[in-house]
């Protein structure tokens, strides 16, 4: 690149437009925009560096050395790669495209998953949190939309109760009114004072460990229907070389948390049942024809009625909190004829959760510190302020040090809290209101990865660029900052994005048009 457009210094006192006419003067702007394309469409991209070093992958010889001062801007863009929505909706795109092909490739195959995968019995969960108090709600006894997305259906009262009186702080504990879908107050408490912010924290909190040891009640029960009705047990050789006795079948999952509007998470779980090859432990076969969905299922609500989890005790609740799943369990068929579901429907709803966090409650929160938390928590406050408050106060330290004081005791107290503590995570993750896991997980078995989807489009992408297969691009690199220079900058690599985007969306339906014709023609 020429020197003149490594020398562009933005005024940030301009107005966008004239920033944008700024840019587009440059002689180099179109330069620009193709060495900005990787990170066009982010709304945070990172900005790096250093030097980039093309390397013969034969024989370890540099071939051609860059640094980033003679590039444009004097920095290397990369995405920033958040998965949520609400902070960039040009990554959380390409997440949740990404999201779409591993949950369907578990169901119906592809990239290195058999298709054969389409044949096993599969069964749709959604696990649901139990009541933590009282809390507005929309309920339609029965939809006559077209579609639930734009759903006009007349809901029945809240809580229509007519001895209800008030609660023991004063509060109403009825609702006669009919909730529309964007009502604020949905998901709110009735009464504050009533409801239990401490456990639904807690809940959120632990929900991952009960739902690992629900997954393995429902293998267990499978493998006692095996043993009742005679299945043997199959003998495989680990790696390495041992011997061992497993049950025919196992589960794999693909399973996407959601945060509902009274801000606890339920999981929404494809559930398939695949068998073990002897001679190949890692083959995805079909289970032994003696079990079948119908096992699945009752295996399913068996585990989820029976599994609880007991936590830890805490100063402010000696005997710990149980955490259980709600009443509201629904399992469902897909996958197979006359099943409830299609696999589509089911593929393209879990993949839009994918991107979501708390944005349902109305609010977006970044990782909470001890300088920005009184924004934010309020033990007297609304739902969410008091819940973000329960989750620092019962995160709180535990330990108390009583070695004297002395400086490397009190520089690794926040260690000795993390371990003498099992609700310490919960300052961590108090942004999220105590869930810390993943919104998307799946089991090793069930489907194709992310990283081999982010490999997969790296090649493609080098493929483009002329890149040869005998050389590796070898970067070393450091961080200077995130986001565009300008908001002219950010408005004119969006744009470009958005167009190339819709580019392609164009070519890829011209194709499909032209198979079908080609098709129809045969």
């Amino acid at each position: 690149m020429s020197t003149p457009l490594t020398l562009y210094r933005p005024d940030l006192a301009l107005g966008r437009d004239v920033q944008v006419l700024h840019r587009a003067a440059t002689p180099e702007f179109f330069g620009w925009l193709e060495h900005t394309r990787p990170a066009a469409g982010c709304s945070r991209p990172i900005r790096l560096t250093g030097t980039i070093a093309t390397v013969n992958a034969g024989t370890g010889r540099i071939i051609s050395r860059l640094h980033t001062d003679e590039l444009p801007d004097g920095a290397l863009y990369k995405a920033c790669g958040n998965r949520r929505e609400s902070q960039c909706p040009d990554c959380a795109w390409v997440y949740q495209g990404d999201a779409y092909q591993v949950v369907r490739c578990g169901l119906t195959g592809g990239k290195g998953v058999p298709a054969s995968v389409g044949r096993h019995p599969v069964v749709f969960a959604t696990l649901t949190a139990p009541s933590f108090g009282a809390v507005h709600h929309r309920h339609v006894a029965r939809h006559t939309c077209a579609t639930r997305q734009r759903c006009d259906c007349r809901p029945t009262p809240c809580h229509a109760r007519r001895t209800a009186g008030t609660c023991e702080h004063g509060q109403p504990a009825a609702c006669f009114a009919r909730h529309d879908a964007d009502d604020p107050r949905l998901g709110q408490p009735l009464c504050l004072d009533c409801y239990d912010h401490d456990h639904q924290v807690v809940w959120n909190y632990f929900s991952g460990e009960l739902w690992r040891r629900t997954k393995q009640a429902i293998e267990r029960h499978l493998a006692a229907l095996c043993r009742k009705r005679g299945i043997p047990l199959v003998r495989v050789v680990t790696a390495s070389g041992k011997v061992r006795w497993v049950p025919p079948v196992r589960v794999s999952h693909g399973k996407v948390a959601e945060m509902q509007r009274r801000a606890a998470v339920h999981f929404h779980v494809l559930l398939r049942l695949d068998g073990v090859d002897p001679d190949d432990p890692h083959a995805l076969v079909p289970p032994p024809a003696g079990i079948t969905v119908n096992d699945l299922e009752e295996a399913v609500h068996v585990a989820t009625s029976r599994i609880t989890v007991t936590t830890a005790p805490h100063p402010d609740r000696p005997q710990g909190w149980l955490i259980a799943w709600g009443e509201q369990v629904d399992v469902r068929r897909i996958n197979m004829a006359g099943g409830e579901l299609t696999d589509d429907k089911v593929v393209a709803y879990l993949a839009k959760y994918a991107t979501k966090a708390t944005e349902v409650t109305g609010q977006q929160f970044a990782r909470l510190t001890s300088a920005t938390i009184d924004g934010y928590a309020d033990p007297e406050g609304d739902h969410l302020a008091r819940l973000i408050d329960a989750c620092w106060h019962l995160g709180r330290p535990t330990h108390t040090n009583t070695a004297g004081g002395a400086p490397t005791a009190h520089r690794r107290q926040a260690d000795l809290d993390a371990q003498s503590n099992a609700y310490a995570g919960l300052r961590r993750w108090a942004h999220m209101l105590g869930f810390g896991g993943h919104f998307l997980t799946k089991a090793r078995r069930y489907s194709v990865t992310f990283g081999r989807l982010r490999n997969t489009r790296t090649v493609h992408r080098r493929a483009e660029d002329d890149e040869t297969a005998d050389t590796i691009t070898v970067g070393t690199l450091a961080y200077i900052g995130a986001g565009w220079l300008t908001e002219g900058d950010a408005l004119l690599a969006n744009t470009a994005a958005r167009q190339r985007r819709e580019s392609r969306r164009v070519g890829r339906e011209e194709l499909a048009y032209e198979a079908w014709l080609t098709g129809a023609a045969a």
